[in-house]
């Protein structure tokens, strides 16, 4: 079991404030893991440590979020009882296939996911309104839709899941921002544990960065969650497109 592999005190210390912010902004609109899997990789943590690290210090963020969403009532856990049953099957298949990936494979594959959402995100509002007015499935049809499939994506490389699940909610169920904010954060809190159980089993996991990043993001989830209003989105969509095209970037000349 890995503590902290490498990583000097002082990275260790940007990583806590990278999980706050990370927590923050994932609280209000989703998109935490873009800014904390490529920062793991950043400091030097292999893809595989780093997917699976973030799982650790992002059951800290979604779960502190989902306990404030809870206890204020803006989500009944007895409703989402098969969406969440969806995405954890979805997560554990999805963070079962990345034991047999190779790594180099998977840090290929974050820059042009990063530029993906990056491009989802700009053309989000277009395309929102056109879906939410011909667009309505029950949560049994989006547990099976979107819950198992963002799952496995989730489960499979992660970041910009809370961002999925928001726009799902929102173009799928037809919800507010601040509803399919609160009903993202269950799901997001299912993948994230469901994958972190699977991923204690491998090694990969370096359970001191994990934790010290886990407590960055739990007090960032509890400023981000009471400051969840709908001009949230609006506010993060332009801060999230910016950072996925420099971490691109950033994660292309590197390797």
């Amino acid at each position: 079991m890995e503590w902290f592999s490498d990583i000097s005190l002082w990275m260790v210390a940007c990583l806590f404030l990278i999980a706050f912010v990370a927590g923050l902004i994932d609280a209000i609109a989703g998109g935490g893991g873009l800014i904390t899997v490529p920062a793991l990789i950043a400091a030097g943590v292999s893809p595989v440590e780093a997917l699976a690290t973030n799982k650790l210090q992002g059951c800290a963020g979604t779960l502190s979020a989902s306990y404030h969403f809870v206890k204020t009532k803006q989500v009944s856990l007895s409703d989402m009882r098969i969406p969440i049953a969806m995405t954890a099957l979805g997560s554990l298949l999805g963070t079962t296939l990345v034991s047999y990936l190779d790594s180099s494979l998977l840090i290929k594959m974050i820059p042009a996911v990063l530029i993906g959402v990056a491009i989802f995100f700009y053309v989000l509002p277009k395309i929102q309104p056109v879906i939410a007015k011909f667009v309505r499935i029950s949560m049994t049809q989006f547990a099976l839709l979107a819950g198992f499939s963002i799952g496995f994506y989730d489960g499979l490389i992660g970041p910009g899941t809370g961002a999925f699940f928001s726009t799902a909610f929102i173009c799928l169920m037809g919800y507010s921002v601040i509803a399919a904010t609160a009903h993202t954060k269950i799901l997001n809190a299912t993948s994230n544990l469901s994958s972190l159980i699977l991923f204690s089993f491998t090694g990969h996991v370096l359970w001191g960065i994990g934790i010290v990043m886990g407590l960055g993001q739990w007090f960032g989830a509890q400023i981000g969650s009471r400051l969840v209003i709908s001009r949230g989105s609006t506010l993060i969509r332009p801060m999230v497109i910016v950072m996925c095209i420099a971490l691109s970037i950033k994660l292309l000349t590197d390797h």
